[in-house]
């Protein structure tokens, strides 16, 4: 991996959940993995009158939440935290970073992390650009969580936005999934093993699912759910990236555009998806782990008239040469039966079903499960003959799993903030990559009327299921 230089992490939004739940613990795993030490300062940043002190007994309390346990994380702390109130302006955050880079002695490598709701991404951005934050005398990398806009138009005016200030080689649009050992794995799995790569087209597969199920609730996250919902939640962002990289061509090489502009020509290669081919849906009152829970309209929060959808399924067609006829199956939402990040690439019968003829059992598909959660390994699904009896067969998995063979794997957040800080982009999302994927599903977001009901504790509407019968398919769980 390329060395890390030393660097000035700005988290804005510091005191909020995303950055002691996720930010600080998979930074500091970090930094303790790679033995950065002092070559990291943190300068947490928000609206709260905190003193640095008060700042470091918070991010203390965000890693003991975490399971550090160590000493050093205290003592680390103590010396490479610090904590800027930014009701004062841009102008005095950029004072107080010159500041901290005199102090130690760095080179003026800055990270800026926005932290921060949707909504107050364009003041932030502003003010950075304008307290001439955007350049400085080492590198400067702008991160922006997802999501990315609301909608085409949104994504394009925050692109611009971005632009005014920003390279796009500073900016880093992060997707967590895209850090899970399993999705990078994809190219690995796909373009150094001949044996999946030669059947990976239309001659085939008979169908690709990814499914995104989540077990609970909106939870705490009304507010947000209600404006966005599972099309702008999963399917614009996580979905839509790991099926790029399932249907890419293999890239020129592996540099971060090359890998880019091939998961942008297969957004490029849907034309349009058809409204008749969308099912959503949302939760009603049911059972989740054996317990009863009330239905989304029940939740704090939520209008009592709302019309947000908490689970979408929907078939998607790629018209290029490898995919031309091949159903992409995409699926997610909340209060299903378990929480399960899956895909699946189902490969055609053979031409002659020898034992199916012979009337002695059916011969089912062969198929490719790459599990992203909980436990995040492939399993390939294959018949065999049953033991002491004539020729009845069972589908059994060879299976490999990540954690069996590695232990335990890195948080996704890590792994990304790993490679920011070695500027390393490939990652990350795009901006052509953010603004192809609205013009798809853009279109989706003018649906009106009521979702199909749900109870939780199920798999979604029974429209969800006609969606890949219609074709002959079925939705695959393992």
């Amino acid at each position: 991996m390329k060395h890390i230089e030393s660097h000035l992490f700005v988290i804005i939004g510091a005191t909020g959940d995303l950055t002691s739940r996720k930010l600080l613990p998979s930074l500091y795993a970090m930094i303790a993995d790679q033995g950065l030490g002092d070559r990291c300062r943190i300068l947490g940043v928000a609206t709260s009158e905190l003193t640095d002190e008060a700042f470091r007994e918070s991010t203390k309390d965000a890693l003991r939440a975490a399971g550090h346990d160590d000493e050093d994380f205290e003592a680390w702390s103590d010396r490479a935290v610090h904590y800027q109130c930014i009701r004062p302006g841009y102008e005095a955050l950029r004072e107080r970073i010159e500041a901290l880079e005199e102090e130690y002695g760095m080179r003026g490598n800055r990270v800026f992390y926005l932290a921060l709701p949707p909504r107050v991404f364009p003041t932030a951005i502003e003010g950075l650009g304008e307290a001439g934050l955007a350049k400085s005398s080492g590198w400067t990398r702008l991160v922006v969580e997802k999501p990315f806009g609301r909608d085409l138009e949104s994504a394009r005016e925050l692109n611009e936005l971005v632009h005014r200030y920003f390279d796009e080689s500073q900016v880093y649009r992060i997707d967590h999934y895209l850090g899970k050992e399993t999705v990078q794995n994809l190219l690995v799995l796909r373009f150094a093993n001949s044996l999946f790569e030669s059947s990976w087209n239309r001659d085939r597969v008979k169908s690709v699912q990814i499914s995104v199920a989540e077990e609970l609730g909106v939870e705490h996250r009304a507010g947000y759910y209600e404006h966005a919902g599972a099309l702008r939640d999963m399917v614009q962002s996580h979905l839509t990236q790991v099926m790029t990289l399932v249907a890419m061509e293999p890239p020129a090489s592996l540099e971060a555009d090359s890998i880019r502009n091939e998961k942008v020509k297969v957004l490029q290669s849907i034309q349009r998806i058809d409204p008749e081919q969308v099912v959503v849906g949302r939760y009603g009152p049911g059972t989740s782990n054996g317990s009863p829970v009330g239905g989304y309209l029940e939740e704090e929060g939520v209008a009592a008239d709302s019309t947000t959808g908490t689970f979408v399924a929907m078939r998607v067609d790629i018209d290029n040469w490898r995919w031309q006829g091949v159903p992409f199956y995409l699926r997610t939402g909340k209060r299903l039966p378990r929480r399960l990040t899956q895909i699946a690439i189902e490969f055609y019968e053979p031409p002659v079903c020898l034992f199916d003829r012979e009337g002695l059992c059916q011969v089912h598909s062969n198929t490719l499960v790459i599990t992203l959660q909980p436990h995040e390994g492939f399993e390939l699904l294959f018949d065999v003959k049953a033991p002491e009896e004539r020729f009845r067969l069972i589908t059994l998995p060879l299976d490999f799993f990540y954690e069996e063979a590695f232990g335990p794997l890195p948080a996704a957040y890590t792994t990304l903030i790993k490679d920011l800080l070695s500027g390393d982009q490939t990652l990350f999302v795009r901006a052509d990559e953010v603004e192809e994927s609205w013009r798809l599903f853009t279109p989706l977001l003018a649906r009106s009327g009521e979702p199909d009901p749900y109870p939780a504790g199920s798999w979604g509407p029974e429209a969800s299921e006609r969606l890949p019968a219609r074709d002959g398919n079925a939705w695959v769980v393992r």
